[in-house]
């Protein structure tokens, strides 16, 4: 553990989830790879362009609709209504395999076990001080075994616009009826996390598991942990 400041007295805590709590990277590997799969062996038609066409119809939707950035759900919807449509679906047609292909998203995203370190030191924060959880993602805590830490889980889209806009940060600290400088938020991102946390007032906790170099923040976070059990360390 490293700190950079001087910590206030930490009376919550809201946490990142994808690549906090878990490695978001096999599991979103994974989705990708069974996604493009199943598209293709149940419309062989999205099999007619290459991956780089998908992607650029998902570029010209954020382009189109800049909103779709802060909700990857929806954002997925899109680009699959959109894509089947210019391949010759009609737009009944279309929305209904995207509605499909989401479901199917549900499905697969959630299967993924956490580490059983994260469970025990999230079981031992529960206990101390009230846990919000601030995810730019759709992963469902209930499905993941996340759930019964928070008292408050906020998706980026349903709950406002993305980390680092301040729509979340704002509901967790009007939830907690605290000040924001007593909230020590934890996440990997130095974007969405560090700089969303620092700009809404709140104190920062950046996980960096892998090695790399603060040098690349625009915002010091507060302090810097490699391992989550260092929070336990915290005097709270």
């Amino acid at each position: 553990m490293h700190f950079y400041r001087r910590l206030f007295d930490v009376k919550a805590m809201t946490f990142d989830l994808d690549d906090t709590l878990y490695d978001n990277r096999p599991v979103m590997h994974r989705l990708e790879q069974e996604m493009v799969s199943w598209l293709y062996q149940n419309h062989p038609i999205s099999a007619s362009r290459p991956i780089e066409w998908w992607q650029e119809i998902k570029h010209k939707l954020a382009d189109q609709e800049p909103l779709l950035e802060h909700d990857v759900t929806l954002w997925l919807f899109r680009q699959i209504e959109r894509g089947l449509q210019q391949l010759g679906y009609e737009m009944k047609k279309a929305t209904k395999v995207a509605e499909s292909a989401i479901e199917k998203v549900s499905q697969l995203r959630n299967q993924f076990e956490v580490p059983r370190e994260t469970h025990r030191v999230m079981t031992l924060l529960a206990k101390k001080i009230p846990l919000v959880a601030i995810t730019n993602g759709n992963v469902d805590v209930e499905k993941i075994g996340l759930a019964p830490y928070f008292q408050l889980v906020l998706k980026a889209g349903p709950d406002g616009l993305a980390k680092p806009y301040a729509d979340m940060f704002d509901k967790a600290r009007k939830f907690l009826r605290l000040d924001a400088k007593q909230i020590l938020h934890i996440g990997d991102h130095l974007i969405t996390d560090i700089v969303g946390a620092k700009q809404n007032g709140f104190q920062a906790c950046w996980y960096n598991d892998k090695d790399r170099s603060v040098k690349q923040a625009k915002l010091l976070p507060d302090i810097e942990i490699s391992e989550l059990k260092s929070l336990l360390l915290l005097n709270l």
